[in-house]
């Protein structure tokens, strides 16, 4: 018998929630395709605050991309995360979460993408702009 399996976190940067947005992508349904497993996306509060600020203070075009980004968001469990320093960045927090969680994180951010696979943390990401490839082993 088959011992169910919890369901794979994947964290979300804030980038990820935009693809829908740029590139007409449903990044759910194709995360589902993509990783043929339960999967729970998860975001770091530190990242939902990002969003919520470009909601609010972004140039009009940013703010509408980023209040719809919000509402994927929710779709999401947020998560929060101690630094283990106190100058912690945006990206070091999502580092250090995919290490601790041992989970794959979405992001197209080109420096994370290449911090993370430094440190063999699985890398979602938009490829030729029309659909999620995984760089990695999960």
């Amino acid at each position: 018998m088959e011992q169910k399996r919890k369901p794979l976190k994947v964290l979300m940067d804030a980038n990820a929630f935009f693809v829908p947005f740029q590139f007409q992508i449903d990044v759910f349904e194709e995360l589902k395709r993509l990783l043929n497993r339960r999967f729970e996306p998860v975001i770091l509060r530190d990242t939902y605050e990002e969003i919520k600020r470009l909601a609010e203070e972004g140039a009009p075009k940013i703010r509408r991309q980023a209040l719809a980004a919000l509402k994927l968001a929710e779709k999401c469990r947020i998560l929060s995360i101690e630094p283990s320093f106190q100058s912690a960045s945006h990206d070091d927090l999502i580092v250090e979460a995919a290490r601790r969680w041992k989970c794959p994180v979405f992001t197209n951010d080109r420096v994370l993408r290449n911090r993370l696979r430094d440190i063999n943390v699985p890398v979602i990401y938009l490829r030729q702009k029309s659909r999620l490839e995984i760089e990695g082993r999960i």
